[in-house]
C-alpha cells in the first residue's frame, strides 16, 4: 500500500509567493516527468512533517492526490530550512508501473555486536556508505537493504556485489562494470594510542622554606 499525500494546484509563482505560502504553514512543490507538463502544487507543512520520520517516504512510490486526481510519484528532492524544522520546497517525479526507476535505498547494518571481529578481535566497523542506488520496477522498491555483519572478522570487507537484494532489484553501479564494485563496510583493528610511561621527566620538588626556622628564632 503506497503512502498518500494531498496537494492543491498553485497558480502564483516566484519568491514572494513561496514566502507567503510558508507563512501560511504550507510549502511549494513541483511534479514533473512521465511525458506530461510540470505542475506547480502546494502541500501542507504539517502533512509533510508527519511523514518525514517514515523511512519509506523517501524511496517508496507515493500516491499524490492533486485536487481529486491521483498520480504515482517518487520524491526527487527535498529542500530543508537551514535551521528550522521546516521543508522549503519539494520535487516529485511521476512514475510508470511498467518502467524501471532509479532510487536510493538506505542500508540497515545488523549483527555488528555479535560479530567475531567485535567480540574477540578488538575490531572497529567502518561504514563506507549508508545508502545505495538501485534500479527496479516501482513495485519492487525495497524499504531498505539489510547488511548482516554477524560473521565479519577484522580485515573483512563487504562490497556492493555482496549485498543480498530482493528479486528484481539491481545495484546501478554494478551495471557499469566490476571496477564500480566499491566497498560498503569494512572492519579493521582498533587503533590504540600508547601512553608515555617511561622516560617522562619528573616534576621538580618544591624548594623547602628557608625562612620558616629563622622566623621562629626571631620571635
Amino acid at each position: 500500500m503506497s503512502l498518500e499525500l494531498n496537494a492543491t494546484l498553485r497558480g502564483d509563482k516566484g519568491k514572494g509567493a513561496s514566502r507567503r505560502l510558508r507563512h501560511a504553514n504550507t510549502l511549494p512543490a513541483i511534479v514533473y516527468g512521465g511525458g506530461k507538463d510540470a505542475v506547480s502544487i502546494t502541500l501542507q507543512q504539517k502533512d509533510i512533517q508527519h511523514k518525514l520520520p517514515d523511512e519509506g517516504f523517501y524511496s517508496q512510490v507515493l500516491s499524490l492526490n492533486v485536487e481529486g486526481k491521483a498520480e504515482d510519484v517518487l520524491i526527487r528532492d527535498i529542500q530543508h530550512h537551514p535551521y528550522k524544522m521546516e521543508v522549503m520546497h519539494m520535487d516529485f517525479i511521476r512514475v510508470d508501473a511498467k518502467k524501471v526507476v532509479h532510487i536510493f535505498s538506505q542500508l540497515h547494518f545488523i549483527g555488528e555486536d555479535v560479530s567475531p571481529g567485535i567480540k574477540s578481535e578488538d575490531g572497529v566497523v567502518n561504514h563506507v556508505v549508508t545508502e545505495v542506488e538501485l534500479e527496479c520496477l516501482p513495485k519492487n522498491i525495497p524499504d531498505f537493504i539489510e547488511v548482516d555483519l554477524s560473521e565479519m572478522h577484522v580485515g573483512d570487507v563487504v562490497h556492493l556485489s555482496d549485498l543480498k537484494l530482493p528479486k528484481g532489484v539491481e545495484v546501478l553501479a554494478l551495471k557499469q562494470g566490476e571496477e564500480h564494485d566499491t566497498a560498503v563496510v569494512g572492519m579493521h583493528v582498533r587503533k590504540v594510542t600508547a601512553e608515555v610511561e617511561d622516560g617522562a621527566p619528573e616534576a621538580p620538588e618544591a624548594p623547602e622554606s628557608e625562612t620558616s626556622e629563622e622566623s621562629g628564632d626571631d620571635k
